[in-house]
């Protein structure tokens, strides 16, 4: 196999032009039956592969700078930097990760998880590449979703004042951007990064602007005229208006047109921008046909593209069912997603309701000032995203949502450990920079009939609201615990003594079972569903701080500002006693792994947590 040939950064360059054109087929295979089993981004990377190979033929690694947005299309990258040999350990707790990291190779430049940040990184790299006086190459790879990003085009705006080379590598998946126009710009690409044209259009410049009066007149004529004709012809004029190089279409499965595209490229003084065509999961057409789908699929079987195991109602698809539901009855409300229609369970909603439905794109910020606009206007906008994705929007929340009191629905997927996309995606923050932020309605459910109970209630509430739910199956327990929802009001599920479990959400389960663990060794405690990080149940802690020796919180967030702080404040403040257990993830960011074995890593699983309560009863 020609894969076999490459072990380490570079070899793909003492490939043969046969072995070059091989290479593609066995990376895909290679990605297909590794993914089907450990699980991963499959869809996106079947289709940068010879995008990839294109790259690794014309810079030299680690020296060079290749900078993937997102990062989630690096698996050829890995591979052609000798990390073939790990990818059975992909996504695992200590294993491979599915995004670029600086500490696991020298090869990866800069670490990415979230999108939009290439460009930015990439003039980052540039900067300094300019100071020290040193001499590589820098590349950034940016997908036309990620450019719709504000990030991206502040990044854009700032590269145009460039004089040095920049190579932005625009991966369009044919989902937007302009479609090839054929030879024209090719052609044109050809002619403008020539040697010959360059000179002449600098030399006919500096001479007609030495004419009297006149000169300048001409010359602005001649660029006027110019530009008209290019926008006819370059659908990159968008990128030229800016001042900055476009160079394509390009094929992004032909891996010469590309590397001549790159080598062109790296000539020109200034910021460039290839813009490549790729498509999305080719080579397997489960993927091809359901590039969604085939985003992050969990592992699957390589015949059928089924998921090998079978899928458990998540939190995720109660919030699907119930949004439809809540749009029927309710012609104010409006869903709001920023390019994850899918991942947050609102394909049934646009199904449903067209008109009420908004994608802005990768721009978490523009989506949450967008539904202060519509809740200003009259409706009740449900804006659904991942925590981790929350955090970009914190401004947009503060200024524009819970200064005036706005009416915004924030349905926060993804909340706690997530697991295997690692560090980057972890929803560990969310309770603590939402907690900061006055007036905000902060709920957490503990299963399937919470989570529909709460949506329903946000609904009928004032000002800002924040409902967290984990990626996790919604949990089937405690059914006929269905106390109606009252704000600031939590729920007593068992009566104990001496110690009360005050937990959050998805700890709400584990607090029950580590009671259970508890109650052979003449421990009950009691165990109560907070419901509420924010506003508190004052009455009931000061009553309960009162009758307990020890009172135990329990969430799924770091502790700095998380629930279990503003507990114990309250509890200070009242003069509490007794001793106050804080069960909470670290100040640290969390690596990738299962869900499971992270908590228990952690000490958020319920044999932990009766150890430590047990250990500190009986001292």
């Amino acid at each position: 196999m020609v894969l076999d040939k490459i072990r380490k950064p570079n070899d793909v360059k003492n490939l043969t032009d046969e072995e070059i054109k091989r290479l593609p087929s066995e990376i895909r295979r290679f990605l297909i039956n590794k993914i089907s089993v450990t699980g991963g981004h499959l869809a996106s990377n079947l289709g940068t592969v010879e995008l990839t190979i294109a790259l690794h033929l014309v810079m030299h690694f680690p020296e060079d700078k290749l900078i993937w947005d997102v990062g989630h299309q690096s698996y050829t990258h890995k591979i052609l930097t000798g990390r073939k040999d790990r990818f059975d350990s992909l996504r695992k707790f200590g294993g491979l990760s599915g995004f670029p990291k600086p500490h696991e190779s020298d090869c990866d430049a800069f670490g990415t998880g979230h999108a939009s940040t290439s460009i930015s990184a990439g003039l980052g790299f540039q900067r300094a590449r300019e100071l020290k006086h040193e001499n590589y190459k820098i590349v950034s790879v940016i997908g036309d979703g990620a450019l719709t990003g504000g990030l991206a085009l502040e990044g854009l705006n700032n590269a145009s004042l460039l004089d040095k080379n920049f190579v932005i590598v625009l991966n369009d998946n044919t989902m937007s951007i302009s479609k090839n126009v054929g030879g024209m710009p090719e052609a044109l690409a050809r002619f403008r990064t020539s040697e010959k044209y360059t000179g002449l259009k600098e030399n006919i410049t500096n001479s007609l602007e030495k004419i009297p009066v006149y000169g300048d007149r001409i010359v602005k004529h001649i660029r006027k005229s110019k530009s008209g004709i290019k926008q006819l012809f370059i659908p990159g004029m968008l990128f030229e208006e800016m001042g900055i190089m476009y160079l394509g279409p390009v094929d992004g499965h032909n891996i010469k047109a590309m590397t001549e595209m790159f080598e062109r490229a790296f000539t020109i003084q200034g910021p460039v921008i290839v813009h490549v065509i790729t498509r999305k999961g080719l080579g397997y057409p489960p993927a091809e046909r359901h590039p969604d789908r085939f985003h992050g699929t969990a592992p699957f079987d390589v015949k059928t593209g089924l998921p090998v195991e079978k899928k458990k109602p998540l939190y995720t698809d109660i919030f699907s069912t119930v949004m439809r539901k809540l749009g029927d009855r309710d012609q104010r409300i409006v869903a709001v997603t920023a390019a994850m229609e899918s991942g947050t369970g609102l394909h049934r909603f646009h199904n449903m309701f067209p008109d009420r439905f908004v994608d802005v794109g990768i721009a978490e910020e523009h989506a949450v000032t967008l539904a202060a606009g519509m809740a200003e206007g009259g409706l009740i906008p449900v804006v659904a995203v991942y925590s981790s994705f929350l955090q970009r929007a914190y401004d947009e929340i503060v200024h524009d949502v819970a200064i005036p009191g706005e009416h915004v629905i924030l349905a926060v997927d993804r909340a706690g450990i997530v697991g295997r996309d690692g560090d980057t995606h972890q929803g560990i923050f969310d309770l603590s920079y939402l907690l900061s932020v006055p007036g905000m309605t902060i709920m957490a459910p503990k299963n399937k009939w919470e989570l529909s109970d709460m949506l329903k209630a946000a609904v009928d509430f004032k000002g800002p609201v924040a409902i967290r739910y984990p990626k996790a199956p919604a949990s089937l327990r405690m059914k006929t615990h269905r106390k109606k929802i009252e704000k600031g009001r939590c729920e007593e599920l068992r009566k104990g003594s001496k110690v009360l479990f005050f937990a959050l959400g998805s700890m709400v389960e584990t607090a029950a079972d580590a009671a259970d663990i508890l109650m052979p060794y003449g421990i009950c405690p009691t165990v109560v569903n907070a419901r509420f990080a924010s506003p508190l149940d004052k009455s009931y802690l000061l009553d309960a701080s009162r009758e307990y020796d020890l009172i135990v919180t329990l969430e799924e967030n770091v502790r700095s500002g998380g629930f279990g702080e503003h507990v114990m404040t309250l509890l200070n403040e009242k003069g509490y006693r007794g001793r106050i257990m804080i069960v909470s993830l670290p100040d640290s960011f969390i690596p990738q792994g299962s869900r499971e074995e992270l908590l228990s890593k952690y000490g958020l699983d319920a044999v932990d947590i009766a150890d430590r309560v047990k250990n500190r009863m009986e001292r």
